[in-house]
């Protein structure tokens, strides 16, 4: 952000200081930056569903998206929530202890000459995912904070303290304990929206035909939040149907954002990856690879905007969604390829170090479990948490989903049960029975599609509505997951030419095949190769980069 937007705050006591920034404009928004209750100096990063509750931090019970640091002479307190997507990271020098939600920060103070220092076999894993699947971070000493975790520092001794997830009881066996289990969860997302009546303008809403927004939609006309609804797309598209009947149903405004009709090119032109990967190590601290599109600088906005961003919580987790078969063997082999992935591509040390990552998660007895909460720690508190950091210099969307309330009365219900998704249909109808009859884009609602036919649960009294899906053209195709050979070339050179800064992770002849053809034959692994060399050669801390050509991309397939 331009560092005119910045502003900071600070408080210094025994042994202790405080250094708080942000690009707010003001301390509208409450709790401020920093702020005194009870002879405690407390520093919010994110947000409170409820600022009054910031007296009462550490705690798990309060909600919101945030983490919480807490100063007084001689002790300081920081903690995450329960998906630490607000996160914390820690080193330690002979002198300093040091505490603070940015890694290169904390990494760069506790350096003793002005250098960085890269942990190179913690980055095998943002190699395989594009992001990290451990507490580690690309910086030697500095560690991410758990969830549900407070790092105290007292009397120059640091300890930690962590609270474990949620345990998710059983199915409950009767229609009134269901209902009553998703009241709970009812609860929890309307306290997380009811501040958001207060606000003086409408939330927007991007509201699409598929699951989550549904839910969010249904959300905020249960808590009486006034709110608008945007699709984009064309008329015909599910999307576009769908949203607008349910917006029609609960009666708020909708705009559909229609793509520009022109003529179909053969043919775009993209940045050039070395100003993409720039961008992206300088927002996300190589935390998250090129390959993802980070949200870009605009001045800060106040308005309430809202997606359905991370709703897989309260289905089981996106882990647990991509498996068709859910036998022990097939989610043991989901959990060991998650942290194995292209294990062939890496040295032994490098895979003997993510079998270690590995080996407690496959050590837990329940797997739908361990997907869960691998989801929450790894999906959303390591990639959610990169991710957003891009976000947070235009605003603070509000995430329900993302709510430390929310995803501890999610984690508390049964896994299959969710994964089925009765519960969130169950959930939708509770807070907006105008819904019940509306279709649902792409795929049925699971459990309805394992229903047998004339079946009918004895909680509800007709089956869920169908589902819309849209006409297979080629208008999804992408030049990120289709490089062809010019930005290919690109990647390449890039890639090949630093591989002694990747060989203690990666095996030369491995890598090298990967860019044998004239397309990259993994787009997502190669970038986020290309991340990870761009990391280890340097290219961030320094100026961006600056002459770099537009890469023309092809469609693989004009005629589509």
């Amino acid at each position: 952000m331009p560092p005119d937007v910045i502003r900071g705050r600070e408080w210094h006591g025994r042994g202790i200081s405080l250094f708080g920034w942000t690009n707010e404009p003001d301390d509208s928004r409450r709790p401020p930056l920093i702020s005194e209750h009870d002879g405690r100096i407390i520093g919010v990063n994110g947000h409170l569903a409820d600022p009054a509750d910031v007296a009462k931090l550490p705690d798990d019970s309060v909600g919101g998206c945030f983490s919480a640091w807490i100063a007084r002479d001689g002790e300081l307190t920081a903690s995450t929530a329960i998906n630490r997507v607000c996160p914390v990271f820690y080193a330690e020098t002979p002198e300093l202890h040091i505490v603070g939600s940015r890694a290169l920060l904390v990494h760069l103070i506790a350096q003793p000459v002005d250098r960085i220092d890269h942990d190179v076999l913690a980055l095998q894993t943002m190699v395989r995912q594009g992001f990290f699947l451990s507490d580690e971070t690309p910086y030697q000493g500095v560690s991410a904070l758990r969830p549900s975790a407070r790092l105290t520092v007292r009397g120059g001794v640091r300890t930690i303290a962590e609270t474990p997830l949620p345990q998710a009881a059983p199915v409950p066996a009767s229609a009134r304990r269901r209902r009553a289990a998703i009241g709970e969860l009812a609860e929890a997302l309307v306290a997380t929206v009811a501040p958001l009546r207060e606000l003086g303008e409408p939330v927007n809403l991007a509201l699409t035909g598929g699951r989550d927004t549904r839910v969010l939609a249904a959300l905020l006309h249960a808590a009486r939040v006034p709110f608008r609804a945007t699709t984009n797309g064309l008329d015909p598209h599910p999307d576009v149907v769908i949203a607008r009947e349910i917006a029609a149903r609960l009666n708020v405004p909708h705009t559909v954002i229609a793509p520009p009709q022109t003529a179909r090119r053969d043919a775009v032109l993209v940045e050039h990856p070395l100003s993409r990967a720039w961008e992206t190590l300088r927002t996300c601290e190589g935390m998250t690879s090129a390959y993802e599109s980070i949200v870009s600088y605009l001045p800060y906005s106040g308005r309430p905007t809202m997606s359905g961003q991370s709703g897989e919580t309260l289905r089981a987790g996106s882990l647990n969604l991509l498996q068709t078969d859910l036998g022990d063997e097939a989610l043991r082999r989901r959990i060991e390829t998650t942290f194995r992935k292209d294990a062939k591509l890496f040295t032994p040390e490098a895979d003997a170090h993510a079998r270690e990552l590995a080996r407690p998660w496959l050590a837990r007895a329940d797997r739908l479990a361990a997907l869960d909460h691998m989801y929450v720690w790894y999906k959303v508190g390591r990639w959610q948490a990169g991710a957003r950091a891009g976000a947070l210099r235009r605003g603070d969307p509000v995430r329900p989903f993302l709510d430390n309330r929310v995803v501890r009365a999610a984690l508390a219900l049964d896994q299959g049960w969710r994964l089925s998704e009765e519960v969130i249909y169950t959930l939708i109808l509770r807070l907006a029975p105008e819904l019940r009859d509306v279709a649902i884009e792409g795929k049925p609602w699971r459990f309805a599609a394992s229903l047998p036919s004339r079946r009918r649960l004895p909680w509800r009294a007709r089956p869920p509505a169908g589902h819309l899906a849209a006409e297979k053209t080629g208008g999804g195709w992408s030049w990120r997951t289709s490089p062809g050979p010019a930005l290919t070339d690109v990647l390449r050179e890039q890639v090949l030419g630093s591989l002694d800064a990747l060989a203690p992770i990666v095996r030369p002849d491995e890598v090298r095949a990967l860019f044998d053809g004239p397309v990259a034959a993994k787009p997502a692994l190669a970038w986020h190769l290309y991340t990870v060399s761009t990391l280890l050669t340097g290219l961030y801390p320094g100026k961006r980069p600056e002459g770099l050509a537009e890469i023309t991309v092809s469609r693989p397939d004009p005629a589509r």
